[in-house]
């Protein structure tokens, strides 16, 4: 089966406090909440991917190299996400051009503010397992 489309490919990071709260953001065209991330540019590395996206939602700079503890593939938007595990090394949250709000979010909130797709991207990486984990979802539940 072909399909016309490529995939794209993103990265997002998911950065824990001293608590074990996750930064969310709450994206400013559709309202959702999830970790900060977005698609790869085409002379990018994924670090510098996962930099770039982190410091554009949020303000904060995060700490090379980050963990990786997922990949998640939209089955029906096409999209492979690479999700990290984060800390900050500088910076004070702060909303941009692409967040409306930001908060730091316990294991519970994340459950409750987010959709099950982005949810356990956090959970996740919160739990930080090794092998990474392997999901598919169709953009807001698991498949």
């Amino acid at each position: 089966m072909s399909t016309d489309r490529p995939h794209s490919v993103s990265v997002a990071g998911v950065v824990v406090d001293a608590q074990g709260r996750a930064l969310l953001i709450q994206r400013r065209d559709n309202g959702r909440w999830e970790p900060p991330g977005g698609v790869l540019e085409r002379e990018e590395t994924i670090p510098e991917a996962l930099q770039r996206e982190v410091l554009e939602e949020t303000g904060i700079k995060i700490a090379l190299p980050a963990t990786l503890t997922g990949v998640y593939k939209n089955m029906t938007g096409l999209i492979v996400s690479l999700v990290f595990r984060c800390e900050a090394a500088d910076g004070t949250p702060t909303t941009g051009d692409e967040t409306r709000a930001l908060r730091w979010a316990t294991r519970e909130e994340v459950s409750e503010l987010s959709d099950e797709a982005y949810a356990i991207r956090v959970l996740d990486a919160l739990d930080a397992t090794s092998p990474p984990a392997i999901r598919a979802h169709d953009g807001v539940k698991l498949v």
